[in-house]
């Protein structure tokens, strides 16, 4: 028996996807949060098996909630929804401890396998990206990787939040970290994409979807 909280600020996107998990068997209960701090709320109240979040929240980023559940819920999985790109996504947020990745362009099939998968206690990516990852492990270098592939999880975070805008103080905030120690990050960020500016950050974000 299985308890899922879909987490997305879309009504309609909820809705939709709690209409198809109702007809799954062995999900005895579904909850909704429109937002990442309630999302975290809904998890201090109660155990849930799987949480099915948007990676885009109005309040704080889904790499910031991600984090959260896998340092204090281990108990819980989490499936990443999106309609970003998946070359460019999905493999910074199952490095960052996500269970699975699933576009939300996807059939309802490929959702519903997703699901059973991570409920099961596997990870979920879609045939293709499973291929590209295979491909990946036999080239050392390969000059067609995205610039932001050699990011580690916690720099992949910060350049997401230094391409919206972000100042260094208020990433500080938020991730309990010094400013002198984001500036540090920011660096080796622009380094390893060998870029010079916040601007050539967002602009390359936009370009491939990484913000919206």
């Amino acid at each position: 028996m299985s308890r899922v909280l879909i987490a997305d600020d879309h009504a309609v996107v909820r809705t939709g996807y709690k209409q198809f998990l109702e007809e799954e068997p062995g999900i005895t209960e579904i909850g909704e949060a429109s937002s990442g701090n309630e999302a975290l709320d809904q998890l201090r109240r109660k155990e849930w098996d799987l949480l099915l979040m948007d990676i885009h929240m109005p309040d704080r980023s889904g790499l910031d909630i991600l984090r959260h559940v896998t340092s204090g819920y281990p108990n819980t999985r989490v499936l990443i929804m999106s309609g970003l790109p998946e070359e460019q996504y999905a493999r910074n947020v199952l490095r960052a401890g996500a269970n699975g990745y699933v576009s939300k362009n996807g059939t309802v099939d490929e959702f519903l396998k997703a699901v059973r998968t991570v409920l099961m206690g596997r990870r979920y990516v879609s045939p293709q990206l499973a291929e590209a990852m295979a491909a990946d492990l036999g080239a050392k270098h390969d000059q067609n990787q995205p610039l932001h592939s050699p990011l580690s999880t916690r720099e992949f975070q910060i350049f997401c939040k230094l391409a919206a805008g972000a100042t260094a103080s208020h990433i500080a905030d938020e991730l309990s970290l010094s400013v002198k120690t984001v500036s540090t990050y920011r660096a080796r960020i622009l380094e390893k994409m060998q870029f010079t500016s916040n601007a050539d950050l967002t602009g390359y974000a936009l370009r491939n979807g990484l913000i919206q």
